[in-house]
């Protein structure tokens, strides 16, 4: 029976049916099988973390082309460690005093329109954030919400990064913004956690000069839930892992991989980072190793295709149903898979979309949807974590409300 788990159900949990994407809140994606099996093997031994997150660095540093990368128990906890290092850099004064900053460069600067929730991860490492620009491409005049030269002029002797959110109709471009960066020292970081698929982008932003980059590794990469991975130049890894990882050690027979901390010599033991809340366990590091290998090599086209068939299915299912319109969206714009957008007339339906989501989400198994248009009494239906047997249950259920 759809929905059906022996665990959960002996705990009396629901199950979701997840149509809204990979969302943290209904536990991201399904993790791989391979990559549980991965975590289990790990599980049967010990191992020096740091000698694993070496590994995971060597495999991170070949598929995103970064310098070094690093584990993290999910992307907004890299975010935290990459502005981590930005401000501490090497000075274990001042990673012993985050998130105090206090006598260090704290300044982080971020477009307006960049802001989101999230940057709470970049201010729990003390980060004081600076907004630029405002939200004038709203008005329909032509106007930017930022212009380049508005980062330019905030940089300062306080600056210690600026903060970039990799999203299709972000600005200014994230190139434009590294030239003007790396003119005055100060590195970018990228929150690009949910920019996958495609895998072109693991190295895109790479490519683009970015000095660190946060993805999630429980989302399309179908890693554990509390992984994220950190991918950048070998300097800010360093100091993120000297920030992350267990420093009760004696110097004397302390001796760190060079895969993260490079050949330079560690200036001395550091004491426990701001990041060490933060930790992934061996399991964690090795399921998303397992799942990081299997992502790069997954048909991305053959994926695609399924999912728009998933689309297809719910598209048709509900055509035709008086009340409804329908609006196809294609994956690959400003989400990875496909969307089937459903908008409600509620006097021709009887239900608006707030009543028709809250039901939806009250059954057994719960069904998620999309609920970003909940106020204009439409929803969407994502398929990048539905199977086909979950697509016909959802227009099933729809066709219930209805019709």
């Amino acid at each position: 029976m759809i929905g059906e788990n022996a665990f959960y159900d002996d705990l009396g949990v629901p199950t979701v049916i997840n149509a809204a994407s990979t969302k943290t809140r209904i536990s991201g994606s399904l993790i791989r099988p391979e990559a549980v099996e991965a975590m289990n093997q790990a599980a049967e031994s010990f191992v020096r973390v740091s000698d694993l997150q070496a590994a995971a660095s060597g495999l991170i540093s070949e598929v995103t082309g970064a310098e070094a990368g690093y584990v993290a128990n999910g992307a907004a906890a890299c975010l935290t460690l990459g502005t981590a290092a930005a401000i501490a850099g090497e000075d274990f004064g001042a990673m012993s005093r985050l998130p105090d900053t206090t006598g260090v460069p704290d300044e982080v600067i971020m477009p307006n329109t960049h802001r989101n929730g999230y940057d709470h991860a970049i201010r729990a490492a003390g980060a004081n954030i600076v907004t630029v620009g405002n939200n004038d491409s709203r008005l329909g005049t032509g106007s930017k919400s930022t212009e380049l030269w508005e980062i330019e002029d905030a940089i300062g002797e306080e600056t210690a990064a600026i903060s970039y959110m990799e999203k299709p109709y972000t600005t200014p471009p994230l190139p434009d913004v590294v030239k003007v960066a790396h003119e005055h020292d100060v590195p970018i970081i990228v929150d690009a956690a949910a920019e996958l698929p495609p895998a072109e982008n693991l190295s895109k932003f790479i490519d683009h000069g970015a000095d660190m980059v946060a993805f999630s590794g429980g989302k399309a990469i179908r890693g554990p839930q509390t992984s994220g991975i950190l991918a950048g130049k070998q300097e800010y890894i360093r100091s993120a892992a000297l920030q992350h990882l267990d420093m009760h050690v004696a110097e004397e027979v302390w001796n760190p991989p060079t895969e993260i901390f490079g050949e330079d010599p560690v200036p001395g033991v550091p004491r426990q980072g701001i990041g060490r809340p933060l930790k992934a366990g061996k399991e964690e590091i090795a399921g998303l190793i397992r799942a990081l290998e299997l992502f790069v090599d997954e048909d991305q086209d053959a994926r695609m295709a399924e999912w728009n068939g998933f689309a297809d299915l719910i598209y048709d299912g509900l055509t035709g149903i008086t009340g409804v319109e329908l609006d196809r969206r294609e994956g690959g714009k400003l989400m990875a898979a496909p969307e089937v957008l459903v908008e409600l007339d509620p006097d021709e339906t009887g239900i608006d979309a707030v009543e028709l989501v809250a039901n939806l989400r009250n059954e057994n198994p719960r069904i998620f949807v999309g609920s970003d248009d909940l106020m204009e009494n439409a929803f969407g239906i994502n398929t990048i974590c539905l199977s086909e047997e979950e697509s016909q249950y959802i227009v099933d259920r729809l066709r219930h409300y209805l019709t």
